[in-house]
């Protein structure tokens, strides 16, 4: 294609198509979307369950769908689906994004990674003992992973929604906070809320992902035969007792997150060239961007402005009649669950990253202060969408579930405001930057560093760019000729 014919064609006005699509491509990729999308679905749901029509509700999402090829028989209630399903499409964008970050983002530096895995370590922690010490000797006790957990789609909305407010360098801490919370997140719900293991299925599901992992080693990239692969480990793993969402997680960790072509390729496509040609033009310019790359663009649309909503409609429908929130305010859950999301998170998050610092394992980001990582540590409070899913698999009584759903939603109401209010009274740290004459020259090219390998992280289902922190990774051609060897 000549150089004319392409000036000619960006000079074409355009069709009522690309104005009316163009507009909508930048509204799913913004980052305060997901929230804002997960706020109605939950809004909605509350609504709904408050209203006459309440029970409606309840009997459609207990609605039992089929789905029977040959003799695979797998009958499950919508609410069912939804959990074990379409979960699975958000937990492979968490395992995508977790493989990218230990590749080439923070986590791939211990030094850089030191003071968001602390803080994610203790966020983790000091709740769940929390939750523990008010729950002994109850019947609830086994909810202790449910104040774990951060929704980073809420998190990450609220510090979007500051805008120039907040460090840049925050809302990056923020982001690998919260990979590395999905990880333990992740970790709890295979070892703690998994029924008993059904051994055959879960070695068919090891040898589905074995097989993924030598097609990978071998340069097969037939996108068909992976999604068959997969859905025969998301089978195999549901059936085994694991939670199936679990099967998305070993998928996105699978995908390699170093590019094919790491350097820039350009190519001409002239009249004359062949279809061949052609065809390996597109290939060479698509392989420059890694599979998890490409893969988490085209996934965390339908994951944040889908299917986390409808989650959050099954999942969020609880009555908040002044009675109903009265009953539950005198529960043990409840309690638990608000003084674990709204006292143990910010307690454990900031006391880690003290003794982290203070010890010398690591550094506040530059323009980062202690106010700053205090509204972290209530933004990570809010922890709506796992908090919910590990709640529905720690209880069966759906009285209790429904007094921790209840909790969830207050707790993360609160830590929501309380967070942006003291974000907000912080400040940009733009005083810190001028003041700050204690970052060496070392730390000076880790934060170069960082914010090169920050372009490609994005959170369990979070568009970076979005969030303010625009970057071009950057690499030389040593560097691009080892991560050759990385997956």
């Amino acid at each position: 294609m000549s150089a004319h014919s392409t000036s000619d064609r960006n000079l074409d006005p355009p069709s009522p198509v690309d104005r009316l699509r163009d507009p909508i491509h930048r509204l799913i990729h913004l980052e305060n979307m997901s929230g804002i999308a997960l706020i109605v679905g939950a809004a909605i749901a509350v609504a709904l369950a408050t209203s006459p029509l309440a029970n409606t509700v309840e009997e459609f999402w207990h609605t039992h769908l089929t789905i029977q090829v040959g003799s695979i028989h797998l009958n499950e209630s919508l609410l069912h689906w939804v959990n074990d399903g379409l979960m699975t499409v958000f937990f492979l964008v968490a395992g995508l994004e977790i493989k990218r970050e230990l590749v080439t983002g923070d986590l791939k530096s211990p030094r850089k990674a030191a003071l968001p895995v602390a803080a994610a370590a203790g966020g983790m922690i000091v709740p769940a003992l929390l939750f523990f010490a008010l729950a002994r000797g109850t019947d609830v006790a086994g909810g202790w992973g449910i104040p774990m957990a951060t929704d980073i789609a809420f998190a990450v909305g609220i510090l979007t929604l500051l805008g120039d407010r907040v460090p840049t360098k925050l809302k990056m801490f923020l982001l690998t906070l919260a990979i590395v919370d999905d990880l333990g997140a992740i970790v709890v719900i295979a070892i703690f809320y998994s029924s008993s293991l059904n051994m055959t299925y879960l070695g068919m599901a090891a040898a589905g992902l074995a097989t993924m992992a030598l097609l990978k080693q071998l340069g097969i990239w037939w996108t068909p035969v992976y999604i068959l692969l997969g859905m025969g480990v998301w089978l195999a793993t549901f059936e085994s007792g694991v939670h199936a969402t679990l099967a998305g997680v070993a998928c996105g960790l699978l995908a390699p997150a170093v590019p094919r072509r790491p350097s820039r390729t350009s190519g001409n496509a002239r009249p004359e060239s062949t279809v061949d040609e052609l065809k390996s033009i597109i290939f060479d310019t698509r392989e420059t961007r890694s599979v998890a790359d490409r893969l988490i663009n085209q996934l965390h649309p339908w994951t944040a402005l889908l299917i986390i909503p409808i989650f959050a409609l099954g999942n969020a429908g609880v009555s908040v009649a002044p009675s109903v929130v009265g009953e539950a305010a005198t529960t043990v859950i409840f309690r638990a669950v608000l003084v674990g999301l709204v006292i143990g998170k910010p307690i454990g998050i900031v006391g880690a990253c003290y003794l982290a610092v203070k010890s010398g394992l690591a550094v506040l980001p530059k323009g980062v202060g202690w106010n700053h990582i205090v509204g972290v540590g209530f933004l990570g409070g809010i922890g709506f969408t796992v908090s919910i899913f590990i709640s529905g698999l720690a209880y069966e009584a759906e009285s209790v579930v429904g007094h921790s759903k209840i909790a969830i939603l207050f707790a993360s109401v609160i830590a929501s405001v309380v967070g942006a209010s003291i974000l907000a009274k912080a400040g940009s740290g733009a005083e810190l930057d001028s003041e700050d004459d204690s970052v060496s020259d070392d730390e000076l090219v880790d934060d170069q560093v960082a914010d090169d390998d920050a372009a490609g992280l994005v959170s369990t289902g979070s568009a970076l760019e979005s969030a303010g922190v625009k970057s071009e990774r950057k690499q030389s051609t040593g560097t691009r000729q080892r991560a050759n060897v990385r997956s």
